[in-house]
């Protein structure tokens, strides 16, 4: 099992949210890093002393390309949901059967997993 991280859990982090801090943190300890891709790192970052938390989190975050075939496979996921975010696609196609999904915007996730045939757990961050 692994954990899937979106815009919103990475935002708690910063926010110096302790249950979400302890989660990652646990999971780094398990020896497993948490699963992210660099669309949803531009959707958080923008650099500075302000967010201190996060640059000592995004180190030990496994993040993955939103290259063409994540995009691809983002977009036909997409039509079957009947959604239009890609970067919340792309987040559920990280996961696997079993996976946790920390996210801030659990409906669109859930339907997005639905949607890809994923048994997955939504948490609201």
């Amino acid at each position: 099992m692994s954990i899937v991280v979106d815009a919103g859990a990475l935002l708690a982090v910063e926010r110096g949210d302790r249950g979400m801090v302890a989660i990652i943190k646990g999971e780094r300890i398990a020896g497993r890093a948490p699963l992210t891709h660099g669309g949803i790192i531009g959707q958080v970052w923008r650099g500075g002393s302000r967010q201190a938390n996060l640059a000592r989190l995004l180190p030990g975050l496994d993040v993955r390309p939103l290259d063409d075939e994540l995009g691809r496979s983002a977009g036909v996921l997409l039509a079957a949901a009947g959604r239009a975010d890609v970067i919340d696609a792309a987040v559920v196609l990280l996961a696997s059967d079993g996976d946790d999904i920390y996210t801030s915007d659990s409906g669109d996730l859930t339907d997005l997993a639905r949607a890809a045939g994923l048994h997955v757990e939504i948490i609201s961050t």
